[in-house]
């Protein structure tokens, strides 16, 4: 339980404390999510449990995508920088959100790494969350879209036992669906619990190890960019006329 909010336990953290925690992050937000439409860069935040196929998916969505779009993205780790490598060594220019006792993402964190960013010349920013089916989904981070994975190692009642996490999501990513012939996992059980919780269910089943689905999850990032816009050059980091350290936002 992260030691800042106390993740909606009012026990720990009073209502009102929260609340007012809740507002900054989603000025925040804003903050972040101009500063994305002003670059012309898809954010999406990927949540998921530890283990659940967040980073193999970004590795193969490289793979896929390899010469047509340019992929940047943080990870949220509690201790390690191991998926920001794996990113990296993938082709994704990423860097790391270390978050120690906090298990989850927020507005000012990811505020924070954009402006340490290496690249402004993205066209899809991964915001790869902490892995977690309950505190990420409260966090506005400025993304444009949530997407959750689901390995079918974690069996089909997921939805239904975490489903704030899946009534917010986009999208939900099936994830190594090459191990279903060997796992005892009902795909229309887990579409069905997906349908009591989610406003608009929409799954696409993948796996990173052979591929399957990977075309179609990239095909639906693309539908969802938005239109072009003249960058800053390259070496000025994520700086622009909207977004620079002269406006008066408010650093925590």
């Amino acid at each position: 339980m992260c030691e800042t909010c106390g993740c909606g336990d009012p026990e720990i953290v009073p209502i009102e404390v929260q609340e007012r925690i809740l507002s900054d992050n989603d000025a925040q937000a804003a903050h972040n999510r101009s500063h994305f439409h002003g670059l012309g860069v898809l954010a999406i935040n990927l949540m998921g449990s530890p283990g659940a196929g967040k980073t193999a998916v970004l590795e193969a969505t490289s793979r896929a995508a390899a010469g047509c779009l340019k992929l940047g993205a943080v990870s949220g780790d509690l201790a390690t920088e191991r998926d920001a490598d794996r990113l990296n060594a993938a082709g994704i220019v990423s860097s790391t959100i270390t978050t120690g006792s906090a298990c989850h993402l927020d507005a000012r964190l990811v505020h924070h790494a954009l402006h340490h960013f290496p690249s402004n010349d993205r066209d899809i920013f991964f915001i790869e969350n902490v892995g977690n089916l309950v505190c990420p989904a409260i966090y506005d981070l400025g993304q444009a879209a949530n997407v959750v994975t689901l390995s079918v190692t974690e069996g089909e009642d997921k939805p239904l036992k975490y489903p704030v996490m899946f009534q917010k999501a986009d999208l939900v990513l099936l994830t190594k669906v090459d191990l279903i012939p060997h796992l005892d996992f009902d795909v229309a059980a887990v579409e069905d619990a997906l349908a009591r919780v989610m406003p608009e269910a929409e799954m696409l089943k993948v796996s990173a190890k052979t591929g399957e689905g990977i075309d179609a999850w990239l095909q639906w990032l693309t539908e969802r960019r938005p239109a072009e816009v003249e960058r800053p050059p390259e070496g000025h980091g994520h700086h622009h006329p909207e977004h620079s350290h002269e406006q008066p936002h408010e650093h925590h």
